[in-house]
């Protein structure tokens, strides 16, 4: 029987160009889908079957024309044959072809370019947090493809911290940040949650673009928007999701925010500011950068030499997330980044960077933020 491929399923992504049997083993051609209405391209998520025992050869053939292609380079596919436990795969990449190497166990493996949080774990997710003692639920709106936008509330302090993740859909990493998040925040043993909840009123949006979850897009939502370009001036028909999120904040304020993400080319943990707002103030600079040092000082998972460029003074770009929360709020905003590779100065040789990880990094940002709430 020969292999299959499809990715007909949420958060699937693939194209098959063709299917051959070599003297080596079955060998398949693909390509990755753009985002619908877009150009971006780079998450693939699919399903091989009928190859237990088998040498297979799985050739990505499109990967220099993708989102990042100097993502590739150093990087290594996640593949799974119970959905739960993402290995590293043997994976090259030469002249635009991402070739992926394996030879399944079982008949049914899942090869992603990161370990997929699904819309039904988002829902489990949700429903598991709505029913902790003190936490609130509420639907802000719909978005284009009709799917809830949801935000958990929870602590009654006056300080409001928002945390959210996964404007682009394809950094999942930033999901699995948010579900460790929420199981500390939830424990009603850990002092830092107790303290935070205690300090802070705490907003958590777990996954900013569902329809470009769902559709397994990189970059955008249902429409083809990059939603980190629209906090400037979101609409209901480009971009409800930041549309809802933003008039939230502006019902209650921010003090702290973190917007987290996936980078495709740095090999490391790093966060990026705002500097370059018109409004930036040295009380807000200084916080950010003792949140920085400080986490790197508590996590050998986090540092601070690798990064993206600093704007220079008034030259933000307000439709990013990170610099409007900062200048319409007077807040300490920040961009999470964790990598689709791995971090380099410590490396796992099995996972790379994994949910696992990513969960773990949340719990110690939380920690971070504790110990300076007073001070937000």
């Amino acid at each position: 029987m020969s292999i299959s491929i499809s990715s007909a399923f949420d958060s699937g992504n693939i194209r098959v160009l063709s299917i051959t049997d070599t003297a080596s083993g079955p060998r398949a051609e693909l390509e990755i889908v753009t985002d619908h209405q877009s150009d971006f391209y780079q998450w693939f998520h699919f399903r091989l079957a009928n190859a237990a025992g088998q040498d297979v050869e799985l050739a990505i053939v499109n990967g220099a024309r993708s989102a990042y292609p100097d993502g590739w380079s150093g990087y290594s596919a996640r593949v799974s044959e119970d959905r739960e436990n993402w290995f590293l795969a043997d994976t090259s990449y030469t002249d635009g072809t991402l070739t992926i190497r394996l030879t399944p166990d079982s008949n049914a493996v899942w090869i992603a370019y990161f370990a997929p949080y699904s819309m039904e774990r988002h829902h489990d997710l949700i429903a598991w947090a709505a029913g902790q003692p003190g936490v609130v639920h509420r639907e802000l709106g719909l978005t284009l493809d009709g799917q809830p936008m949801d935000m958990l509330t929870l602590g009654d302090g006056p300080k409001q911290v928002w945390l959210y993740a996964r404007q682009h859909p394809g950094e999942t990493m930033a999901q699995w940040w948010m579900e460790g998040a929420l199981e500390r925040l939830c424990d009603e043993e850990d002092a830092v949650a107790r303290l935070l909840r205690q300090k802070a009123t705490i907003h958590l949006v777990p996954n900013m673009n569902p329809d470009g979850s769902r559709r397994g897009h990189l970059r955008t939502n249902a429409a083809g928007v990059n939603l980190n370009r629209e906090w400037h001036e979101p609409s209901a028909e480009r971009s409800p999701e930041v549309l809802l999120v933003r008039n939230a904040m502006d019902e209650s304020g921010v003090h702290f925010a973190m917007d987290v993400h996936g980078d495709e080319a740095i090999p490391a943990v790093f966060i990026a500011g705002f500097d370059g707002i018109p409004s930036i103030t040295e009380r807000q600079s200084q916080l950010y950068h003792r949140y920085r040092d400080t986490l790197a000082q508590r996590t050998p998972d986090f540092q601070t030499r690798l990064g993206y460029p600093v704007a220079s003074a008034g030259k933000a770009n307000l439709s990013m997330s990170t610099n409007q929360v900062a200048e319409r709020f007077g807040a300490v905003a920040m961009t999470l980044e964790m990598p689709f590779k791995d971090n380099d100065d410590l490396p796992d040789a099995d996972y790379g960077w994994s949910p696992a990880r990513s969960m773990q990094l949340a719990k110690d940002c939380l920690a971070v933020l504790a110990e300076m709430i007073d001070d937000l």
